[in-house]
C-alpha cells in the first residue's frame, strides 16, 4: 500500500480562489472587502516569515490588511490599547496578534482583549468554549484546516477511532474537540501517556502536533489510516521535518499529509475563512 498524499498547497489554493470570488462579488455590490489587522511585536524571524505569508494571502484574495509592528519593548498596556482601538474600528473584521509575545506580556490577557467576534485565530476562551459546547463560531485555525484536509479524503469519519498526540491549548485540545464534533472516538496522548504507540496503532485517524521529529514511527500506523502531521521542526541544515517518519508511514497509511505542504497552508487559509465569516456574521 502507498498512501494518497493530501496536498494542502493545492487544497488551500482552491479555497483562496473561492474567497477571492466572494470578495469580488462584495465589491461589485458596492460593499467593502473584509478587513484584517495583524500585530507583530518585535522582530522574531519565524513570525516575520509567517506574517509575510499572511500578507501575500490577503493581497491575493483582496482583503484590506493593516499591519502593525511595534517594538519588542512595548508595554502590555500599550498593546492592550492598540487592540481596544482595533476592536472599535468598523473596517476591521479580524484581529490577529502574532505569537509568541515577549516574556513581559501576558499572552492570555492579550488573547482575551480581542473581541470574540474579531478573534480570527479562534483562541479566545469564548470561541473555544463554543467549540466545547458544539456550537462553533470562529474556530482555531489549525484544527479547522485539518478537518478540511480530512474532508478532502471523501471518507465518512463518523464512528472512527482518532488519536491526537499533543494537547496544546491552540492546536491539540481544539483538534480533539473538532474530531469529537465530527463523531469520532478520540484519544488524546501527551507527555504523561504511558503507551502512545498503542493509541496510534488502534487509530483510524492519527493527528500529531508535538514538534518532535520522528516521534511517530511508520510501523505504528494502522493500515489504511488517515495520518495528519502538524508537527514541523527545522534541523541544523534548514530542512523541515514532521513528527511522523514519512517514508515508512506512507507505505501503511491510506492518506497522509507531507511536511511541508500539508497542514501549514491550511492554517493560513482558515484564518482567511474566519475573517470572511466574521464580516458576514458579525460586521456586515
Amino acid at each position: 500500500m502507498t498512501a494518497t498524499i493530501i496536498n494542502g498547497n493545492a487544497i488551500s489554493a482552491s479555497i483562496r480562489e473561492g474567497i477571492r470570488d466572494k470578495v469580488a462579488r462584495l465589491e461589485q455590490a458596492g460593499k467593502r472587502p473584509p478587513g484584517l489587522a495583524i500585530i507583530l511585536v518585535g522582530e522574531d524571524p519565524a513570525s516575520q516569515v509567517y506574517v509575510r505569508g499572511k500578507r501575500r494571502d490577503c493581497a491575493e484574495v483582496g482583503f484590506k490588511l493593516d499591519a502593525y509592528n511595534p517594538e519588542s519593548d512595548i508595554s502590555q498596556d500599550q498593546l492592550l490599547k492598540m487592540i481596544s482601538d482595533l476592536n472599535d474600528d468598523s473596517t476591521i473584521d479580524g484581529i490577529l496578534v502574532q505569537l509568541p509575545l515577549p516574556k513581559h506580556i501576558d499572552n492570555l490577557a492579550i488573547i482575551e482583549a480581542i473581541h470574540p467576534n474579531k478573534d480570527v485565530d479562534g483562541f479566545h476562551p469564548y470561541n473555544v468554549g463554543r467549540l466545547v459546547l458544539r456550537h462553533p463560531g470562529l474556530r482555531p485555525c489549525t484544527p479547522m484546516g485539518v478537518m478540511q484536509l480530512i474532508e478532502h479524503t471523501g471518507l465518512a469519519i463518523r464512528g472512527m477511532d482518532a488519536t491526537v498526540i499533543g494537547v496544546s491549548n491552540h492546536v491539540g485540545r481544539p483538534m480533539a474537540l473538532e474530531l469529537l464534533l465530527a463523531g469520532c472516538t478520540v484519544a488524546a496522548a501527551h507527555k504523561f501517556t504511558s503507551n502512545t504507540q498503542k493509541h496510534v496503532e488502534n487509530a483510524d485517524i492519527v493527528v500529531s502536533a508535538v514538534g518532535i521529529p520522528g516521534l511517530i514511527k511508520g510501523e505504528w500506523i494502522k493500515p489504511g489510516a488517515i495520518v495528519i502531521d502538524i508537527g514541523i521542526t527545522r534541523d541544523e541544515k534548514g530542512k523541515l521535518h514532521g513528527d511522523v517518519i514519512f517514508d515508512t508511514a506512507v507505505k501503511r497509511a491510506g492518506w497522509i499529509t507531507p511536511v511541508p505542504g500539508g497542514v501549514g497552508p491550511m492554517t493560513r487559509v482558515s484564518m482567511l475563512q474566519n475573517t470572511f465569516y466574521a464580516l458576514e456574521k458579525f460586521h456586515s
